[in-house]
């Protein structure tokens, strides 16, 4: 069996009904490239070949009554395809605002804890020949970015007629006595874990007052102005899905100096600034976002989410495109510098020594703790890099591979980007009750993009 760490049980634990806590793909396919031809059949089987290789697509939680800590993962031994794998078709006229609007919904469910925490969603239909779009969940427990992006590397080919990859063990099995005895072993040496988190704790407080002195802190949690994105989540979401030229956003990146994250992040601040300033919504303070940051390599510790994150300022108080990207790369670099001071496994470490009743009470404590006027955050920003070549899903090549991560009450805009080949893939999430226009601001990417350019 395999334990949750305590970051990928707090995951777990926060998740509910208005903030289901899965990271999503949507896949574009072009069928017309698939050996023999596309039907579903075909599909189901081909997938089918790959679960073997895919240990977390057959991993299922498990727990016991007595059990004093995090629950576990153990194989499915009853595991069905059938019970992850849905076809729909898209309503007409199958375009992007409709397969949004499908996706959107297929976002809003919680996944069943009761199989391994991951669907997929064939969705048929497109208005183009020969289209199909894949809707992938996974519970973030399971995945974090990195994670998830090594996973679809496990489900994608690099050619029509590849072979499926070797099996991977999965974590094997677990009674509910061993649940328990190793969960009590556990228990008794949490307080262990705390001689490892409150130094690192202290130390990270010490240099951060140190940083905020001498001005070289990363932008502060509870400094973000308030925007629509700032408020309650209902279980509804909505999507917008955007797709740039990855060799326009290197050219920006190569004049100006900068590094290919610094472009993403002016791209985002400047479709943000546009898009709030048409709704006489643009605050006088510069919007704050967490950018989440991977630290798999960096860490001995456990878990599945090998995480750390920095906040950035976004200067969205600055009307020039040139100069905003360039305040964008100096603070962004401070950021990134101020969280490796603070070592890369602060957050885990913090998490891990948070017992399962530690969980409870702290979440019971949050909820019954009124909103305050003081926004943490305005947004969820993620880069990750993906494939740098053509790949195919069972024989169909892949045309864009948007990601989708999650968002919370208080910061209710997630916008994660993806290079596959020579494209980068924008997913952008937020709740219908806070924003129903996001195409509005999807839209504006190409508009920052083209507005940089030119300034090449």
């Amino acid at each position: 069996m395999e334990r949750l760490s305590g970051l990928d049980a707090g995951l777990l634990y926060s998740e509910s009904s208005s903030v289901p806590l899965h990271v999503c793909s949507i896949v574009e396919l072009d069928t017309s490239t698939v050996p023999g031809g596309y039907s579903f059949v075909r599909f189901r089987d081909e997938l089918a070949k790959r679960i073997p290789a895919v240990p977390e697509f057959r991993a299922k939680l498990a727990d016991s009554d007595l059990n004093l800590d995090h629950p576990v993962w153990v194989e499915d031994e009853d595991f069905d395809l059938s019970r992850h794998l849905n076809r729909i078709a898209l309503p007409s006229p199958g375009g992007r605002e409709e397969l949004a609007d499908v996706c959107g919904h297929i976002a809003s469910v919680q996944l069943d804890r009761s199989k391994p925490l991951w669907e997929m969603w064939v969705i048929e239909g497109g208005a183009k020949d020969n289209s199909l779009a894949l809707m992938i969940k996974v519970h973030h427990a399971a995945v974090d970015g990195v994670s998830a992006a090594n996973l679809l590397n496990q489900l994608l080919d690099s050619a029509p007629d590849a072979p499926p990859p070797e099996p991977v063990e999965g974590p094997g099995g677990a009674s509910s006595l061993g649940i328990t005895v190793n969960g009590l072993v556990r228990f008794v040496t949490r307080p262990l874990q705390l001689t490892r988190a409150v130094p690192v704790a202290a130390t990270m407080v010490a240099k951060t007052l140190n940083r905020a002195i001498n001005g070289t802190a990363m932008a502060a949690p509870f400094s973000a102005p308030s925007t629509p994105f700032n408020g309650e989540l209902t279980s509804e979401r909505n999507i917008a899905l955007v797709q740039l030229d990855l060799n326009d956003v290197k050219k920006v990146k190569s004049h100006f100096d900068v590094k290919v994250n610094d472009v993403v992040m002016a791209l985002c601040a400047g479709a943000l600034r546009g898009f709030l300033a048409d709704r006489d919504e643009l605050p006088d303070k510069p919007l704050i976002a967490v950018v989440p940051a991977s630290v798999h390599g960096q860490s001995d510790r456990p878990g599945r989410n090998q995480l750390s994150g920095m906040f950035c300022n976004l200067h969205t108080d600055m009307a020039e495109p040139e100069d905003r990207l360039l305040a964008i790369a100096e603070s962004g670099a401070r950021a990134k510098e101020h969280s490796g001071s603070l070592g890369p496994t602060l957050l885990i470490d913090l998490a891990q020594s948070i017992s399962r009743a530690g969980y409870s009470w702290l979440l019971g404590l949050l909820a019954h703790t009124p909103l305050i006027n003081t926004t943490i955050l305005n947004a969820v920003i993620s880069n990750v890099a993906g494939p740098t070549n053509t790949l195919y899903s069972c024989g169909a090549e892949v045309t864009a591979l948007y990601p989708l991560g999650p968002i919370f009450h208080g910061a209710g805009l997630n916008i994660t980007v993806m290079s596959l080949a020579d494209k980068l893939n924008v997913g952008i999430v937020s709740c219908p009750q806070l924003v129903r226009d996001l195409w509005d601001l999807g839209d504006r990417f190409d508009a920052e993009l083209k507005e940089l350019l030119s300034r090449c």
